[in-house]
């Protein structure tokens, strides 16, 4: 007996759908005959606008941050047609009709560029400006929220990314938002909602069915649960990269560490998860995808085997012994340093073990930076509030960079960590018209990075 698969359902979505049906058998209908007519005129949708002439438009730029030479260009006027920067220079003419932008007592920097952050996490209400409503309610919280609001929240979340002046940001783990990252992703490139340039992993790999220290609330909800991936061994990890890859991510982000135990003596014992065998595993099937490798390693066997099975970028790190940086100048692989999520938990570690991750992560960051070891900018937004992480550039120089190689780390530096120098990360004709300004000169008081006034995106004036 053969079954028609057309359900009453399927057929009236069909009808909706303006479509005629030529179904033989169904209700009668000879093949030839449409089962409905065709759609009045008032039901079908006009069509789309003309897209506008792309407009010119002339910033007056006081100064320019040059990120390649760490300079900063006087008096320049960056030219914008439509998306992308024309021409750039202290005699560019302007053309007539133009719009003119006058920051000629401020400085213009490249977009900002966040490698690590998480738009999946964090609740947009008890952040800057938020409506102050707390962790406790009205409705589900957290976690436990349905994808379809955490879909929004993420949306306000990045929203303040780039309102903040990151123009483009990497999200490395969607956190229980399974692949959300990338439908926001796409709905940005579309043009359905404004938001940063994104690249983004899905959900994470982890190679065990509990929850651990990753997630330190939720020690008795299964890790499955918060959004992870489980695979066990090379072959199962090879399938979670093939599969992540055909929902559209850029990245896979894995868990090479999970567990960890703080010691009083300013030491931190890391438990690895997977293997050398399985992490060099990950990262052949993930680079034969074209995509990109990310792992949270703490220290220990877990950031060895990252290493040398060659990731594309080690996090975290903050247990980074002579080993750990002896193979990450050999292999020349960058480090990304998150340090407000860290620094959340600082006082109720030391409290509770006489050392933190924090305290942790500084003597790592200053040893990697005294070594040459290439530091990108991430910040892990998402613990805590999106928008706020452009406070890291004075911790940045705090902890001992100079104001230009904090302003490379999310310029020049990250723009090559993810592969899209050649449209981002400096102010040079060709490029998009990724742009930031603020009042003062970043170089003398690198805290002017935290007081943004000006951002545009792709030409699109964001905040002014």
């Amino acid at each position: 007996m053969v079954r028609n698969r057309f359900t009453a359902r399927s057929v009236r979505t069909l009808i909706a759908c303006g479509l005629a049906l030529t179904i033989p058998g169904l209700q009668g209908q000879s093949p030839s005959q449409p089962a409905v007519a065709a759609l009045p005129a008032a039901w079908v949708p006009p069509p789309p606008p003309q897209r506008a002439a792309e407009r010119t438009v002339a910033i007056r730029a006081g100064r320019v941050f040059d990120s390649r030479s760490g300079t900063l260009l006087t008096n320049q006027i960056i030219l914008v047609r439509g998306e992308r920067i024309v021409d750039v220079g202290a005699s560019v003419a302007i053309p007539a009709g133009a719009q003119t932008i006058d920051l000629s007592r401020g400085t213009v920097l490249p977009g900002l560029i966040d490698t690590h952050l998480h738009v999946m996490d964090g609740n947009p209400l008890v952040g800057p400006g938020g409506a102050g409503i707390g962790p406790n309610g009205p409705g589900p919280v957290g976690l436990t929220q349905p994808l379809q609001y955490r879909e929004l929240a993420a949306l306000v979340n990045a929203q303040r990314d780039l309102n903040a002046g990151f123009t483009t940001v990497v999200d490395l783990m969607s956190h229980g938002g399974w692949y959300g990252t990338v439908d926001l992703k796409n709905a940005i490139n579309n043009g359905i909602v404004q938001g940063p340039r994104m690249q983004v992993a899905g959900p994470g790999l982890v190679s065990t069915n509990k929850a651990s220290v990753a997630f330190p609330l939720l020690t008795n909800v299964p890790i499955s649960n918060l959004g992870a991936q489980i695979a066990n061994g090379p072959v199962a990890v090879r399938e979670a990269v093939r599969e992540q890859a055909h929902y559209g991510v850029e990245w896979i982000k894995i868990y090479s560490t999970e567990e960890y135990i703080l010691h009083a003596d300013g030491t931190i014992t890391v438990r690895p998860t997977f293997t050398l065998e399985e992490t060099q595993a990950i990262v052949d099937e993930a680079h034969r995808k074209g995509l990109k490798v990310a792992c949270h390693a703490y220290g220990g066997e877990g950031l060895h085997n990252c290493i040398s099975a060659g990731v594309d970028v080690p996090t975290h790190g903050l247990d980074l012994d002579d080993a750990s940086l002896k193979m990450l100048l050999e292999k020349k692989l960058p480090l990304t340093v998150t340090m407000f999520d860290l620094s959340m938990d600082h006082a109720q570690e030391m409290k509770r073990f006489g050392n933190s991750r924090w305290s942790l992560m500084e003597k790592s960051f200053k040893k990697a930076l005294a070594a040459g070891v290439v530091l990108p900018f991430g910040s892990g937004a998402g613990p805590f509030p999106h928008g706020t992480q452009k406070d890291q550039f004075a911790y940045l120089v705090k902890w001992g960079m100079t104001p230009v190689q904090a302003l490379r780390s999310a310029t020049t530096i990250a723009a090559d960590l993810i592969g899209w120098s050649a449209d981002v990360g400096t102010i040079e004709k060709g490029k998009f018209a990724d742009m930031v300004a603020v009042a003062g000169d970043p170089l003398a008081d690198i805290t002017e990075m935290s007081r943004v006034t000006f951002v545009m995106k792709g030409g699109q004036i964001i905040r002014n």
